[in-house]
């Protein structure tokens, strides 16, 4: 099992064992270690700004004083190793992504998450980062530069690997320090609340792309014409994508397929290509030609009929909005007094739904959030 020296930070010296795992006899090392733990730090790292498909490529986690990457892109059995962070608690920052991914792929669900971002939110903390919030608790400035980094490469260069394994070597401590603070303002269960739905949630994974998928921000802009040939071009980039193994954003990015379909709709001799960096149209020149002229041709009423976002519910009544303007005002009221986001009781939309019929409170909302609510819920 190969060893680097490792240091939390240049200002600490205390050097750590840092295990890099890529052999099946290492990890299954690893799985024997990790049994008798009941919470483990755990990260991922992932390549979606690389590839057409989201893969985990590292999984880094802290056992003891000893931290373990592993490399999930090796010739590696995973499943066993999965099933041991199942019946653990997993103190994670932004859990959402890696869950999503971890669901996904295997059906993952943990037993229990401390996830130190939503924790800071909890606490009205202004900078909620990973690196933010180890300056604030411990004064280390961690390096940046790797958010989107190539994770798929092999071999990792060393700067990469610390920067993985810094993602978890604070989250023990971190979680300490949040839970304390939240503990002293009351507000461990909202936090074991907040968790339990992120849990549920990130089960969905990511899901399918609809039919409608193609209608990327901007298409509310076009008329008929211009959404036939974003239709043609989202699609031919997607095409492209996938053979390319490519995120979709690296071939032309959403900003330019709506600049083109905006272009051909205002004229029809358009110069379109306009639209387009030099080398990106010479790169696609072709294949947009031809996109271009399916999309010229095909017949706007063919495209997918996107239903009214309401169904059949009409616009909120004046005794509605009275209702969603007193709950917005009080839930600011709240908010200010604890410290926190308004959003973090009840978001907009939520608030829309409470005031059609308040008694959805319950459904739509955490047990904490419906308490804080409770006294204009009861307002008539």
């Amino acid at each position: 099992m190969p060893v680097m020296a490792f240091s939390k930070s240049d200002s600490n010296t205390v050097d750590l064992p840092f295990f890099w795992i890529d052999r099946q006899a290492d990890l299954d090392a690893l799985i024997q270690r990790l049994k008798p733990l009941n919470e483990l730090p755990l990260d991922t790292e992932a390549d979606n700004m690389y590839h057409y498909h989201n893969r985990i490529c590292l999984y880094q986690l802290q056992a003891g004083p000893d931290i373990y990457i592993v490399d999930a892109l090796a010739n590696l059995d995973l499943a066993s190793f999965i099933d041991s962070l199942r019946t653990k608690r997993l103190i994670m920052h932004g859990s959402d992504f890696d869950l999503r991914l971890m669901a996904d792929h295997y059906a993952f669900r943990p037993a229990e998450i401390f996830d130190t971002m939503l924790a800071a939110q909890l606490l009205g903390l202004p900078n909620i980062g990973l690196g933010s919030l180890i300056e604030h608790f411990f004064g280390i400035t961690l390096p940046k530069g790797h958010q989107k980094s190539n994770w798929s490469r092999r071999p990792l260069p060393e700067k990469m690997l610390r920067y993985a394994a810094e993602d978890v070597i604070y989250l023990p401590e971190l979680r300490e320090k949040l839970e304390t603070e939240l503990e002293a303002k009351g507000r461990i269960p909202w936090l074991e609340q907040r968790c339990a739905w992120q849990i549920d949630t990130a089960l969905e994974g990511f899901g399918e792309r609809d039919e409608h998928a193609w209608r990327v921000s901007g298409s509310n802009k076009l008329g008929p014409r211009g959404l036939a040939v974003l239709f043609e071009l989202w699609h031919w980039r997607e095409r492209s994508a996938q053979k390319a193994d490519l995120p979709p954003f690296k071939i032309v990015n959403n900003n330019y397929l709506v600049a083109i379909a905006a272009a051909v709709e205002k004229s029809a001799d358009a110069a379109w290509h306009e639209a387009l960096p030099p080398k990106v149209f010479s790169r696609h020149r072709k294949a947009l030609e031809r996109t271009v002229q399916r999309g010229r041709e095909r017949d706007p009423k063919s495209l997918p009929r996107r239903a009214n976002p309401r169904g059949d519910r009409q616009p909120l009544s004046s005794l509605e909005v009275e209702r969603q303007e007193a709950l917005r005002q009080f839930r600011d009221r709240q908010a200010e007094k604890l410290g926190i986001d308004p959003s973090l009781i009840a978001n907009r939309a939520q608030l829309t739904v409470i005031a059609r019929n308040r008694e959805k409170a319950d459904e739509i909302l955490l047990p904490w959030q419906a308490g804080l609510l409770s006294e204009a819920l009861r307002s008539p």
